[in-house]
This record gives structure tokens, C-alpha cells and sequence, in this order.
């Protein structure tokens, strides 16, 4: 017989034995994302027809008036158990006291130096430190907004291990998403900031991050545990204790645990033993929170080395709002809330990994480009695809529930594992469907995603389901609904019992109808059935056409009365004994039904790997159609890949869906012989918008998006920086200033030539001359990489910096002085167009104090200081004939130098462009000898 549920342990506190403090493995899994609609997992209500029992089809339900739909349970809901195929014995590994040893961590300390971490397996001279926060697990890049919270809330654990004395500085890393049966594995070499850890960590936005007790060790933690900490403050931290960090461990998980279709991964990780040790350790972890292990072949594992996609730190992410918008976190004016037209939960998980990790392919990046510019001409295609994708559960989380085992067999688990069967079965029916619509695809991806859906394991599997299961046993929304479906799941005669059993809870719901038939009778009034997943069945009534005698309801319905607005919501004694007979039935029918599907689903295993398939193909074409729904919302062009980044007429996406007319469209030209870009212009005239309408579209384009320009041609960016905000930090210590040069420190650390640097202000938290010498400096530094560069400055001594170097192009914002006749005041149009040369304005920030109405003998004294201090600073900086002679001729070399690289103009046409060329070459230096005549003069 399976036990009834018991309540679950705090996810904080492990269950301590009151009488030896030894641990005892949890009665359910700590955390649940299962698919499950049960009576604890939603209170949704539905009214019954008296006259319409349940029938073996699963009627039940039918004539309901549900409008529930799949449950989302919150992080803290009561976790459902998982699922257990085949004999316990054999695939189980039971974990005991004396593998781990738990203490309960005190909710009440308080620790302002460490986040909330979790007593896990503890040598007796390593204490523990208690936590300081109730666990919240929207941390990191994890969005609150409604548009991406939606679809994404943190479900992964996370093991990090970082080398010893000479190995110090290699970490191994191992995740695993609880919603989706795949392990990542990473190993790489960090420097001392540890900037591709945090990055890592913060892309994964865990759920809860688990490290050596070695490395936590108080009064002698190590520097990564330090920073991890520091970064992530509302994350669960566990600590295990060093010895079950074994790499021979981890590689047997592996081989006992990875789908054959991914075993070269043993391969790629025999020699990772960093990674292999996090690997043991997360599992175990895992076996122990969720008492249940993975059934064996059944887990996709993958290794990820740290080169394959761009890498976007955690504050240039909240600087471009990528995720989150940074004035208003519930709203979706972000770049996922421009390109989410997602219909699955896993389409929008990979958006977002997309948009946070955007690829360096241009290969991959062009197969892509050519699925959206197929969705885009094919109307048919486009709107097919749609249609039957959106009818798509979420497939990863549905596998992940089916692969895992739990060790004991409860209500839920039992539940659970036939709800995921049907669900099975609905999304298998999809797949037929799906190959219809696909059928006259053309591009190689959408070709290769139509062959992996031919794979005849689909039907194998279809076919297995369709023997033990009812042909109209399928996904219906309503916890009544699925209810039913769940009792007459499995066909008749293939357990007599169970029969017998089904029978039986069909007259307790017959005779729960005729009661509340003949009280409605024997009272006079208008009662109904109704049922909800927390009460079961009960009694509604309607006040709206009778009035009560004395107000009052009858004697006999004396529990749990409650009146919403004008209906009466009841129940009473005998009810409630019905209900308790019912509810026994259940648990027989789930028990002798559960046997069977686990029976079924012992045999599935071997043809497990095409749901893998299945997955990744339905969230690739979600994404792919998303992007292809936001090109037909505006102009959107598809961009292509040189060495050069030159957009034709964009504009910013995220401003686009906000205003109600088109933003300004500028041009972007940088090459590697003009790849230091300084822009000027005064307050508000469009420099911070600019900067980020740069790297969203570099985003966009990398992640296999169509931009927003005319046209666009983009240089792979391996690293995307940004120094934007200008705000302190009161959680580090760190004032302005010190928060620029904290965050300059890491671009000089990190920048290389592929990259792409985005810098709006810098040095404005301490004096002129200081902020001026380290612009200067910083500018000079970059200047000896070949990144492409932007950095917007009010320094306009910076501007002269040109006359050194010739890959440094000055641009500027320009403005436009309107008389204001009613004011008899000049007052600043914005114009919003950025032009060559840097700006001509002048005190403009004087002018922009004088609009904001500061008063008039103020505002004169500031314009008298500033003429004087203007005088004793700035002098003259003017090129000779020489500088202007050499920036010439190094324009013409990078000129012909790129025309070589990516020319795709005819003989003709070449040879008209390079005698163009040669004429302005010409041309320069008759300019450039006048030069010394006109200062003469």
C-alpha cells in the first residue's frame, strides 16, 4: 500500500531524529517542479452536474465549469514526491544516517558577513556558520518581472570546486536543473577575480550552490568562497564535506548514469577531474534532498568549456536590461520582454540562456538566420508551427520528473508518476502534427529538426502508452477534470482489481450527487455539487432568487460554512465521511494504477533518449518563431558577419516598444582602423541610449535575431563590457567612484581584441584634473587592443587625444538653440543625431542648471567661474601637417586593408570605388598643408 503524504521538511532544515540528533532521510523531495495538478497543489473550484456521474471515459468532469489551468507552485509550495520504476533494489541506492550528517540551521542568527547557508555533511572541526536571510530565491540574473518570472524561476543546484596549491585557480563546476535532466559540466582555468565563475553562477542563477567544507572553513575560507558569497547573498549555501568530492565517484555516475546517444562526453571529462569531483558531489546532494536517485542510462550530461558562446558580466546585463528593467522589475521593457513571443516554458528558458550567453559561431549563428528568414516567407510554415507548438507542455520539465526514482512510495509519488503519463502521451500525440507542419521545410536546421522528429521511437513509445492507457485518457485543464482522467487512466481488464476499485468510486460519487439531491429536496433550496482540489466535494448555493428563513442555513450543514458575495459555500458531517470514502478509493485506484505505470514505464527506458530529441527541437522552434514574431511587429533587418561593425539607420529596441513613435535612427561605422569611438554631446542628448542600442543589436545578431536597422553588419564579440551605471554601493562599501574604478579594473583585466567596450562617463566622482588623468590613461590602455570601443565623456579635453592616435574618431550628439519668445530665453532642441567631430557646445551644463530653475544670481556667478577656470585649463591643441599626413595615409591602408577581407563588388565597380579612394587620398593634403597658412593669418 503507498503511505499518505506527511508534511514535508523546511527546505532550510533537514529533519533532525529528536532522540539521537542523527539524520533520517526526508519523507518527500525538498524542492518540487513536477506537472502534477493535485488537491495540494491547487485550490482551483468546480461546479458538478448531480445528473453527470463519472463514467469510464473520465465524464466526470466534462459539463464543469474549470477554468484552472496547469499549476505553477511556488518554491516554497509542498513538493510533490517523484517517481519509481522497476525494483527499488536494484536502482535505488539508499542513503543513510552515516553517508550524511545534518543539523538543523538556525532561522533566528543573525550574520550580516554571509549569506544563509544550509549545515550539511561537517568534519567535527569545521563549525558551520548559520545564515543571516529567509531564503529567496530570486537572485542573480533571475527576473521578478512578470514577463520572464513566468517562464523562468531558479530550479538549479550548482557544486563548485576550485584546485589546491599549484592547481589553485582551476575550478570544476556541475549543475543540474531540477526541471530538466541534464547535467552541465565545466572546467576552466579563472584569475584571481574569479570573473568567469561569478559569471557562470549568475547566468545559472542557482537555486542553491553547494562547496567544500574545506573551502567555508571560518577564520580560513578561500577567496572564491568569498566572492561567491559576496555575489550571491540570497542563495542557499551547503556545504559537504571534502571527501564526497571524488572524481573516480563522479566518473562512475557518469558512465551508470549518461544516455548512451551522449556518452562521448567520458571522453571529454576523463582527464576533468575538478569536474568530475563536483559531479559526485552534486549528485549525491541530490539523491539526498529529493529521496530519490535518477534511473540508470537516463540523464543527458554535456561539457561546456568556457569558449563556445560570448560572455556578458552580471552588471553590464543590468546595465542594458537585458532581464530586468532597472526602473520598474514587474514590467517587460527589457530585450527578453522585446523578443519573448515564447508559447512554451522551454522556449523561454532558452531565449533567456541565449540572450545571457549569446554565440560565437557565425556558422550556427547563420543556420539560424536562415530558419527566421524562412518563418518570415512562409506564412503557412510560420503559422503552422505556431499553432502546434503552443499546444506543447513543458517537455524538460516533464522528462525530468519521469527519469527519477523516489525511494518510497506516497500518495503523491504515485499521483505524480501517472499524471506525467498522460502528459506523455498528450505531447507523443503532438509529434505526428508537428512532422505535418514541417513537411515542406527548407533550410538545413528546420531539415535536420524534421528528421530527428522521424525517429521511430516516438511511436514505439506512443505505442507501449496506447496498450495500457485509454485512447481518450488525455491532458485536460481543471483539477476535476485530470482527476478522472487519472482514475480511469488505464484500461479496463487489465487488473481486475482495479476494476472493481473504479467501480467503487463511481457509486461514492453517485451517491455524494443524490444526497446533496435530496437535501436540495428536503430543504427547498438550489443546491449543486461543486469540488475543489482543498475540500473535495462540497455543497454551493446561490442567493440571488430566495431568501433563507431567519437568514440562517439549516442545522444540518454546520462545517465549514462560508459565503462569498451571494453564493453559500457548505458542507456537512455526512458529507465529509463521503468524502473520506472517497478519498480511500483514490488511493487504491492511484496504488493498483501506479504498479501498472511503472510496469509500462520500466519499458520505456531503453527509448528514452528521442524525448531528449523531442525537447530540444520543441524549444528550438519556439525561440526560432519568437524571433520571427518580433521581426513582423517592425523593420527589422537580417544582419551579416565581417570584421567590421557598421549599422545603417538603427535604433533602440527596447525604446521602440516603449514610445509611441519610432526612436531617431543613427549610423555606427567602427573598424579595426577606427575602433576607439569618442562621443560628446551635452545632457540628454541620447550618448547612454546609444551606447546600449550598440551592444543590444550586437545581442540580437549573435543570438540569431533579426536587428533593428536598415542594414547591419556586425564583428563577432567574444566578451561584452559595459561601465554605465553611476550609482554607489552600500551593500560593498563601494562610493561612486570607487564603483567605476572597481568596474574599469575588471574590463583592463578581462578586455581582449574580440571584444566590444561600452563606457559612459568615467572619472566624474573626483576632481577634473584626477578624472581627466585617468580617462586618459584608461583610453590610452585600450587603445592598444583591437576592441571595438565606445566612450561617451563630457571631458572634451579628451577629444584631442585623436591628434596621437588615428584610430580614434570623435563623434557627437547634436542640439539645436530655439528662442522661447514667451520666456525671452534660448532654450536646447534635441535632436537626437549623432555627426562626425566632437560637440561645439559650450557650458551646456550650465544651460541644462539654468532650465531646471536654479536661480539667476547662481547660475551668473557659475558662468563667471567657469570663463576664468576655462582660460587658466584649456589651450590650444592643434595637429601639425605631419600628424594629418600620417592619419591620411593609415586611413587609405585600413580602408584597402578591409576592402581586400570583404569586397564582394564586381571588377567594375572595384575599380570606380578604389579611384574614389585615391582621389580623397589626393585631396587630403592640399588640405593639410593650408593648415599652417590659415594660423598664421
Amino acid at each position: 500500500m503507498l503511505r499518505p503524504e506527511i508534511s514535508s521538511t523546511s527546505p532550510s532544515a533537514p529533519a533532525v531524529s529528536p532522540s539521537s540528533g542523527e539524520t533520517r532521510s526526508p519523507q518527500g523531495p525538498r524542492y518540487n517542479f513536477g506537472l502534477q495538478e493535485t488537491p495540494q497543489s491547487r485550490p482551483s473550484v468546480q461546479v458538478v452536474s448531480a445528473s453527470t456521474p463519472p463514467g469510464t471515459s473520465g465524464a466526470a468532469g466534462d459539463r464543469s465549469s474549470s477554468s484552472s489551468s496547469l499549476p505553477c507552485p511556488a518554491p516554497n509550495s509542498r513538493p510533490a514526491q517523484g517517481s519509481y520504476f522497476g525494483n527499488k533494489r536494484a536502482y535505488a541506492e539508499n542513503t543513510v544516517a552515516s553517508n550524511f550528517t545534518f543539523g538543523a540551521s538556525s532561522s533566528s542568527a543573525r550574520d550580516t558577513n554571509y549569506p544563509q547557508t544550509l549545515k550539511t555533511p561537517l568534519s567535527t572541526g569545521n563549525p558551520q556558520r548559520s545564515g543571516y536571510k529567509s531564503w529567496t530565491p530570486q537572485v542573480g540574473y533571475s527576473a521578478s518581472s512578470s514577463s520572464a518570472i513566468s517562464a523562468y524561476s531558479p530550479s538549479v543546484i550548482v557544486a563548485v570546486v576550485e584546485g589546491r596549491g599549484l592547481a589553485r585557480g582551476e575550478i570544476g563546476m556541475a549543475s543540474i536543473d531540477l526541471k530538466n535532466p541534464q547535467i552541465i559540466l565545466s572546467q576552466f582555468a579563472d584569475n584571481t577575480t574569479y570573473a568567469k565563475v561569478i559569471t557562470k553562477l549568475k547566468i545559472l542563477s542557482p537555486l542553491e550552490i553547494i562547496m567544500s567544507n574545506t573551502a567555508c572553513a571560518v577564520g580560513n575560507s578561500t577567496k572564491l568562497f568569498t566572492l561567491i558569497t559576496e555575489n550571491f547573498k540570497n542563495v542557499n549555501f551547503t556545504t559537504i564535506q571534502r571527501k564526497y568530492f571524488n572524481e573516480t565517484k563522479g566518473l562512475e555516475y557518469i558512465e551508470q548514469l549518461c544516455i548512451a546517444e551522449f556518452s562521448t562526453v567520458l571522453m571529454e571529462v576523463q582527464s576533468k577531474y575538478y569536474c568530475l569531483a563536483a559531479v559526485a558531489a552534486l549528485l549525491k546532494y541530490v539523491e539526498f534532498i529529493q529521496n530519490s536517485v535518477y534511473a540508470p542510462k537516463s540523464l543527458k550530461i554535456c561539457f561546456q568549456g568556457s569558449e563556445q558562446t560570448a560572455m556578458i558580466d552580471s552588471s553590464s546585463a543590468q546595465n542594458l536590461e537585458l532581464l530586468i528593467n532597472n526602473q520598474d522589475c514587474r514590467n517587460n521593457h527589457t530585450l527578453f520582454g522585446v523578443l519573448n513571443y515564447t508559447k512554451t516554458p522551454g522556449g523561454s528558458r532558452r531565449l533567456r540562456s541565449n540572450i545571457l550567453e549569446p554565440l560565437v559561431d557565425i556558422e550556427t549563428i547563420n543556420m539560424r538566420l536562415d530558419c527566421v528568414q524562412e518563418l518570415l516567407q512562409d506564412e503557412e510554415l510560420f503559422f503552422g508551427l505556431q499553432s502546434v507548438i503552443s499546444r506543447f507542455l513543458d517537455t524538460e520539465q516533464l522528462l525530468s520528473v519521469l527519469v527519477q526514482i523516489p525511494k518510497q512510495d506516497t500518495v503523491n509519488a504515485a499521483e505524480s508518476k501517472i499524471t506525467n503519463l498522460i502528459y506523455l502521451k498528450h505531447t507523443l500525440e503532438l509529434v505526428d502534427p508537428l512532422k505535418i507542419a514541417m513537411k515542406n521545410c527548407n533550410t538545413p536546421l528546420l531539415r535536420a529538426y524534421y528528421g530527428s522528429l522521424e525517429d521511430k521511437r516516438f511511436g514505439i513509445i506512443l505505442e507501449k502508452i496506447k496498450t495500457v492507457i485509454n485512447d481518450d485518457a488525455r491532458y485536460m485543464k481543471g483539477c476535476l477534470n485530470m482527476r478522472t482522467q487519472k482514475c480511469y487512466a488505464v484500461r479496463s481488464n487489465i487488473n481486475e482489481f482495479l476494476d472493481i476499485a473504479r467501480r467503487t468510486y463511481t457509486e461514492i460519487v453517485d451517491d455524494i450527487a443524490g444526497m446533496i439531491s435530496q437535501l436540495g429536496e428536503k430543504y427547498s433550496l438550489p443546491l449543486r455539487t461543486s469540488f475543489s482540489s482543498a475540500r473535495g466535494f462540497f455543497i454551493q448555493m446561490t442567493t440571488d432568487c430566495i431568501a433563507l428563513p431567519t437568514d440562517q442555513l439549516p442545522s444540518e450543514f454546520i462545517k465549514q460554512i462560508s459565503k462569498v458575495k451571494n453564493s453559500y459555500s457548505f458542507t456537512s458531517a455526512d458529507l465529509i465521511k463521503m468524502n473520506e470514502r472517497c478519498q480511500e478509493s483514490l488511493r487504491e485506484i492511484y496504488h493498483m494504477t501506479y504498479m501498472i505505470v511503472c510496469k509500462l514505464l520500466s519499458e520505456i527506458y531503453e527509448h528514452i533518449h528521442c524525448l531528449y530529441k523531442l525537447s530540444d527541437t520543441v524549444s528550438m522552434l519556439d525561440m526560432l518563431l519568437s524571433f520571427a514574431h518580433a521581426c513582423t511587429l517592425s523593420d527589422y533587418v537580417r544582419p551579416e558577419f565581417t570584421d567590421t561593425l557598421a549599422i545603417k539607420q538603427g535604433w533602440h529596441p527596447i525604446l521602440e516598444k516603449i514610445s509611441a513613435e519610432k526612436p531617431i535612427a543613427n549610423n555606427t561605422y567602427i573598424t579595426e582602423g577606427s575602433n576607439f569611438l569618442i562621443i560628446t554631446g551635452p545632457n540628454m542628448s541620447g550618448k547612454s541610449t546609444y551606447l546600449k542600442q550598440i551592444a543590444l543589436c550586437q545581442i540580437m545578431a549573435q543570438i540569431g535575431s533579426y536587428v533593428p536597422a536598415e542594414y547591419s553588419s556586425f564583428r563577432i564579440a567574444k566578451q561584452i563590457f559595459t561601465r554605465i551605471s553611476t550609482d554607489d554601493d552600500i551593500e560593498t562599501n563601494s562610493s561612486t567612484f570607487m564603483k567605476e574604478m572597481k568596474e574599469i579594473a575588471y574590463i583592463l583585466h578581462n578586455a581582449n581584441d574580440k571584444s566590444l567596450i561600452l563606457i559612459d562617463e568615467l572619472g566624474r566622482g573626483t576632481n577634473t584634473e584626477e578624472g581627466i588623468g585617468i580617462c586618459y590613461a584608461v583610453c590610452e590602455y585600450l587603445l592598444s587592443l583591437k576592441a571595438f570601443t565606445l566612450f561617451a565623456t563630457h571631458f572634451l579635453e579628451l577629444c584631442h587625444i585623436d591628434a596621437l592616435y588615428p584610430n580614434v574618431e570623435n563623434m557627437h550628439f547634436e542640439v539645436q538653440h530655439v528662442k522661447n519668445t514667451s520666456r525671452n530665453k534660448e532654450a536646447i532642441l534635441y535632436t537626437y543625431k549623432l555627426s562626425k567631430g566632437l560637440t561645439e557646445e559650450k557650458n551646456y551644463g550650465l544651460k541644462a542648471a539654468e532650465v531646471s530653475s536654479l536661480p539667476p544670481s547662481i547660475v551668473l556667478d557659475a558662468k563667471e567661474i567657469t570663463t576664468q577656470i576655462t582660460r587658466q585649463i584649456l589651450q590650444n591643441q592643434r595637429s601639425t601637417p605631419e600628424m594629418e599626413r600620417q592619419r591620411a595615409v593609415y586611413h587609405l591602408a585600413t580602408r584597402l586593408v578591409q576592402t581586400a577581407r570583404n569586397s564582394q563588388l564586381d571588377p567594375d565597380s572595384l575599380r570606380i570605388y578604389l579611384s574614389n579612394l585615391k582621389k580623397k587620398y589626393k585631396e587630403d593634403f592640399p588640405r593639410t598643408e593650408q593648415v599652417p597658412e590659415k594660423t598664421e593669418e
